[in-house]
Parts: C-alpha cells; sequence; structure tokens
C-alpha cells in the first residue's frame, strides 16, 4: 500500500540527524555525509514512486496514512494522520529533491569545517520537520512542522555559534517567528471553538456545506493565519529575520530560502484556500501584503553590495508575488511560482557560495569582477538563474511570474490593476538588480585580492587553497541540474495564450477547484500576450539600465547614488526599519523587562523577601537570647512562671470546655 511509504519520508531524516548528531563526532566525515544523503536520498525515490500512482490510470487523488488517536478527549480528538494529494506532491517533490541537491552540494562546500556531523545533523532535522509540515492531515501537526522548521533555522542560522552576529540572526529568525506562531496558535483556538476540530479535511468539508458564512470569525481565523504566514515567509511587517539568515553557511541560505522554511507560509495560505475563499477582507490583506513587500524587498535589494544579501531580498521580494497570487485566488500560480523560484533560487544561492569558495570567503561585489572566464561552469550556471528570476524567456520564472500578473490584472479585486503595475515595476527592478549582481560579479574589470582573504568566515576553504580556483564537481553538479529545471521547469506551465497547456493548473485542479474565483474568469488570450509582452520589455529595461551603469559606464553608478545621496542612503540603510523596531518595541520591552525583572522581582521580591526573613529572625534571636541568660535563679523564675502558665490553662480552659 502506497499509505504505508509516507511514515518513512520524514521518518528517515529523523534517523539520520539522530545517528549523525548522537554519535557523528565519532564517524569519518565519508560516513557523516553517506548517513546525510542516504537518508535523503530514499525519500525522494519514494516521491518519485508516489508521483507515478498519482500519474496513473484511474489513480486516488488522496493517499493517507492514519495511526490510532494522537489527542482523545471528550469531544475533541485528533489523529496522527499524513495526506498526500496533488498539493503536497509538488511540495514534497521540491523538498526532497531540491533537499537532496543542497546536501550534496554541502558535502563539497562544508568540507574542511568543523562541526561537519553537526551540520548535517541539523539539514537532516530540518528536512523531517519540513516534510512533516507539508504532510500533516491537521492544523496541530502541521504547527508541530512549523514550529520545527523554526528551531531547526535557528540551530542553522546560528551554526556559526562563536561569531556574536551569527547567533544573534538565529535568535533573532527565532524570536521573530514566535510573533507569527502567536496568531497561528489563536487562529488554532479559534478553529476548535467553532469547529470542535483541527483536522483539515472536517474543518473545509464544514465549511464547504454552510455556503451563507463569509467574513465574521472565518475572517478572523484567515487574518490570525496570515500572521503566521507573514512571520514564516517572511512578508510585511516580519520580515526581518531573513536578510540576517546568511549568517548561516550558504547551503543553509539555500535550503531557507528555495526549498523549505520561507515557503511554509505560502503553503499553509493555499492548503486554506476554502477558509480565505469565504473572506474577501483577507484574501486583499495578503495581496496588499505581498504587492508591498515585493516592492519594498526590491527596493532594498538594488543597493546591496554583498552578493548574498542581494539574493535575500530578492527572496522576500518573490515571496511577495506568491503572497500576491494567493491574495487574488490565484493559488495554482502562486505554487507554481514557489516551485520555479525553489529551482532558480537554489540554483543562486549556491552559485553565490561557489563564487564564495572561489574566492576564498569573499562575499563584497565591489572586490570582484571578470570572473567568468576563471569559474566557467559557475558562470554559466549562475546566468541560468539571473535570467530566470528576471523572467525572461524561455527561462522557468517567465511562466509563473506572467502567471501571477496576469491574474492580478483580471481579478476582480478592486486594486487588481494596482497590484498588477506594482509587480510589474518590481519586475523591472528585479531584473535589474540580478543583472547588476551579475555583470558586477562576471564582468568588467577585476576586483579581486590575490590571494583574497576570508574575513566572511562562511566556510573553511580559505586555509586551504589560494587564488581563484573553480568549485569540485560535487558543487557543480547540483549547479548544472539546478540550471537545467531553470530553464525548462516552466513549461509545465504554459499557458494556452503562448500555445500550451498550463499542466500544473490542471494537476493541482482537484485540490484548488473549489477556490479561486479567479479561476472561473475567463481572460482573452491577447491580453495574456500584451500583459507578457509588457513584462518582457520591462525586463529587458532592467537589463539595459544595469548594463548601462555597471558595464558601459561603469562609474555612472557611484555619481548617482552621490547625487540622490539621501535616497541612496534610505535603501542602503534597508529605510531603518530594524533601527525603529528597536527603538519602538525592542528598546521598550527590554528596558521595562530589566526594570519589572532586576528592580521589582529581582531587588523587591527575592533581595526583599530574603532580607524580610533575616530581619525577622534577627528580631526573634534578640528577644528569645534573653531566656539564656545562665543565671540560675531567672532559670528557676522562668520554670515557675511555665508552669503557673500551664496550669492557668488547664483550669480555664477545663472550665471553658465544660460550659
Amino acid at each position: 500500500m502506497p499509505s504505508s511509504y509516507l511514515w518513512l519520508i520524514p521518518l528517515l531524516p529523523f534517523t539520520g540527524f539522530l545517528i549523525n548528531g548522537t554519535v557523528g563526532r565519532k564517524l569519518p566525515r565519508a560516513a557523516v555525509t553517506g548517513i546525510a544523503l542516504l537518508f535523503t536520498a530514499i525519500p525522494a525515490v519514494i516521491v518519485a514512486y508516489l508521483w507515478m500512482i498519482m500519474k496513473a490510470a484511474g489513480a486516488p487523488e488522496l493517499i493517507q496514512a492514519v495511526s490510532a488517536p494522537w489527542i482523545a478527549i471528550t469531544g475533541f480528538q485528533v489523529n496522527f494522520a499524513f495526506t498526500v494529494d496533488h498539493l503536497t506532491l509538488i511540495m514534497l517533490s521540491i523538498i526532497t529533491g531540491v533537499g537532496f541537491l543542497i546536501h550534496l552540494y554541502s558535502a563539497g562546500y562544508m568540507a574542511h569545517e568543523e562541526g561537519y556531523w553537526r551540520f548535517f545533523a541539523y539539514l537532516n532535522l530540518f528536512m523531517f520537520f519540513m516534510s512533516v509540515l507539508v504532510l500533516s492531515e491537521s492544523f496541530l501537526l502541521l504547527f508541530v512542522g512549523w514550529e520545527g522548521v523554526g528551531l531547526a533555522s535557528y540551530l542553522l542560522i546560528g551554526f556559526y555559534f562563536k561569531k556574536d552576529s551569527a547567533a544573534n540572526a538565529g535568535k533573532k529568525a527565532f524570536i521573530v517567528n514566535r510573533i507569527g506562531d502567536f496568531g497561528f496558535l489563536l487562529a488554532m483556538f479559534l478553529l476548535v471553538t467553532h469547529f470542535g476540530t483541527l483536522s483539515f479535511t472536517e474543518v473545509f468539508t464544514e465549511i464547504t456545506a454552510h455556503p451563507e458564512w463569509h467574513g465574521g470569525f472565518l475572517t478572523a481565523i484567515a487574518l490570525l493565519l496570515v500572521v503566521g504566514a507573514t512571520g514564516k515567509s517572511a512578508q510585511i511587517p516580519l520580515y526581518v529575520w531573513l536578510p540576517d539568515a546568511m549568517e548561516g553557511p550558504t547551503p543553509v541560505s539555500a535550503l531557507i530560502h528555495a526549498a523549505t522554511m520561507v515557503t511554509a507560509g505560502i503553503y499553509m495560505v493555499a492548503r486554506c484556500h476554502t477558509l480565505f475563499d469565504r473572506s474577501p477582507y483577507a484574501l486583499g490583506v495578503v495581496a496588499l501584503i505581498g504587492a508591498a513587500t515585493a516592492l519594498f524587498a526590491a527596493c532594498i535589494g538594488m543597493v546591496q553590495q554583498d552578493i548574498k544579501r542581494v539574493l535575500a531580498y530578492s527572496t522576500v521580494s518573490q515571496l511577495g508575488y506568491m503572497f500576491l497570487a494567493c491574495g487574488v485566488g490565484a493559488y495554482g500560480a502562486g505554487i507554481f511560482h514557489l516551485m520555479t523560484h525553489a529551482f532558480f533560487k537554489a540554483l543562486l544561492f549556491l552559485a553565490a557560495g561557489s563564487v564564495i569558495h572561489a574566492l576564498n570567503g569573499e562575499q563584497d561585489m565591489r572586490k570582484m569582477g571578470a570572473l567568468r572566464k576563471r569559474i566557467p561552469v559557475t558562470f554559466w550556471t549562475m546566468t541560468m538563474g539571473v535570467f530566470a528570476i528576471a523572467g525572461l524567456p524561455p527561462w522557468a520564472a517567465f511562466f509563473s511570474k506572467d502567471e501571477i500578473l496576469y491574474r492580478a490584472f483580471i481579478s476582480d479585486n478592486p486594486l487588481g490593476k494596482l497590484l498588477w503595475f506594482v509587480g510589474l515595476v518590481t519586475a523591472g527592478m528585479t531584473s535589474f538588480y540580478m543583472f547588476r549582481l551579475w555583470f558586477k560579479t562576471f564582468f568588467g574589470k577585476s576586483h579581486v585580492e590575490e590571494p583574497a582573504h576570508d574575513h566572511s568566515h562562511d566556510h573553511g576553504h580559505a586555509a586551504h587553497s589560494h587564488g581563484v580556483h573553480e568549485s569540485p564537481w560535487i558543487m557543480l553538479f547540483p549547479l548544472v541540474v539546478l540550471a537545467i529545471l531553470s530553464v525548462i521547469g516552466g513549461w509545465v506551465g504554459v499557458p494556452a495564450a503562448l500555445g500550451g497547456h498550463n499542466e500544473i493548473e490542471h494537476f493541482l485542479e482537484p485540490v484548488f477547484s473549489t477556490g479561486s474565483p479567479v479561476a472561473e474568469i475567463a481572460g482573452s488570450n491577447g491580453l495574456e500576450l500584451t500583459l507578457a509582452a509588457v513584462s518582457v520589455l520591462t525586463a529587458l529595461l532592467g537589463l539595459f539600465v544595469a548594463y548601462w551603469l555597471y558595464v558601459k559606464n561603469p562609474g555612472s553608478s557611484t555619481a548617482i547614488a552621490r547625487k540622490a545621496r539621501p535616497v541612496y542612503k534610505l535603501l542602503e540603510n534597508k529605510f531603518y526599519i530594524d533601527e525603529i523596531y528597536q527603538a519602538v518595541i525592542v528598546f521598550p520591552l527590554t528596558a521595562g523587562t530589566r526594570v519589572l525583572l532586576s528592580g521589582i522581582v529581582d531587588w523587591g521580591i527575592v533581595d526583599g523577601s530574603g532580607k524580610l526573613a533575616g530581619a525577622t529572625t534577627r528580631g526573634l534571636s534578640t528577644l528569645t537570647r534573653r531566656v539564656q541568660s545562665g543565671n540560675i535563679r531567672s532559670y528557676a523564675g522562668w520554670l515557675a512562671l511555665g508552669a503557673a502558665a500551664v496550669l492557668a490553662v488547664m483550669i480555664f480552659g477545663h472550665s471553658l470546655f465544660m460550659r
């Protein structure tokens, strides 16, 4: 039975985590690598087997594995159950497939690192929790995976825990996500109150059975879920943890940004589409958050100098696109972009890691240049990723991004045209800052220091090599695979306007068939082609501006930055959002906590109670020590007085008792 294999998908990575986490320190590195890769590869094979089953004629639309009741109390029960439908299958393919390639790359990238066994134990743990998250059949089990990837991300981001910046980045990611998780928890309490269950099937079936339900408590639940999604998927206002996550090793960035954690919020919103479709207000909030985040992060990405931070803000921006898609009801388009993004963003991060490896730890693009002939495989693979994210045909993101823009344009959202325009401007900015990265890294004059110095401590290769060098093939092979997927990965979603059948949308129809009102809006092929042409021209404009500033006139960008210094400084300092949060939220909380704990609790209650106990003891001892005078006549007097007191109590007490 296929259902019997579902348990193995999360359990195998967890087994790898247990082995490497407990005895990995004593194992040779080859054994640690073998364990980590084997327990990641087998789940990928199982997912491929599930594809064969679900694509076969007469295949089931759902595969379930249910254990004995997990929580069973009067009137409430939650099963430990896994479910695979078409949406789950796509997510599992991304997690296990891209995740395995990142594991393989890590074996080369982290080869000389201390804590090698610990790193792979954490990677396997991440895979375990993410698999649980997407396989879960209930909100509660999804929340277990949700919290688990938060824990694993904390461990991975803070892998270099001896560096304050890495330790602080790990804490920041963990704490900011707790804010979002609080919203998720409140949503679950409301679900139990109104539905008496946390099962996806039961909740969505009841909503479907009551077509008159709109807004109200459904909007409250949906908005609280959005709070959770903004934390996990790094959207305004809880996006601030993701850029700092660059403090982890580069494979961690690829894993968190492309294949796992940040996609969890988009997956959750898509999974709960039945709920969101009954609340136009909540959908509008999702669309506005997505559009604002996409534009906001793209603005910051245009001026970043660290190659990984450009990609980090790019991730925040692209996640905004996915939120925008879900907000206009185009859930299938959002998942389609999630899939293509996994390909090209994993490729871009791993290729950036290969550049950093080639330069022995250098991450500042101002110290790069003219690398295309010195690391040709890295150059050509990264080129595929850059052209893909820019949205140029026939690369993957052209089809998924344009599907989102088209759906926003034809949606019944009152702000649909504005959302489309924001998405279009963001697409041009994305093209600009990605080609800026491409030109500054691979073209122009070389600014590489020979030998490069390791100031980032991103990996341990600097002590073992000198000069610019291409990465080993264990790192390049995943780049080649991801480069191919970045080109052809979008072909499963070629729309009818371009002569395709949008296979991915049809594949997801069983999941979203009762969902998106947008799916029922018939747009014209001519309109879709026109909008696609406009977006391609916008992407080409971004390419041209980047070429003009960084290749044709290499000094002009500095001159522009000098003339528009206030705007440039605003972008360079990320709109001072971190500083505002620090001043308005973090400092008052920490100061208030310090006053409360050290002033009232520590000094007042803890110290005060200790001092009071001491003073009381001293006072009593001062009185009672008078009894111990050493005078026999005094003792005789006290004895007589005590005897008299006892007799009085016996006499008068007996009299009172008799009454």
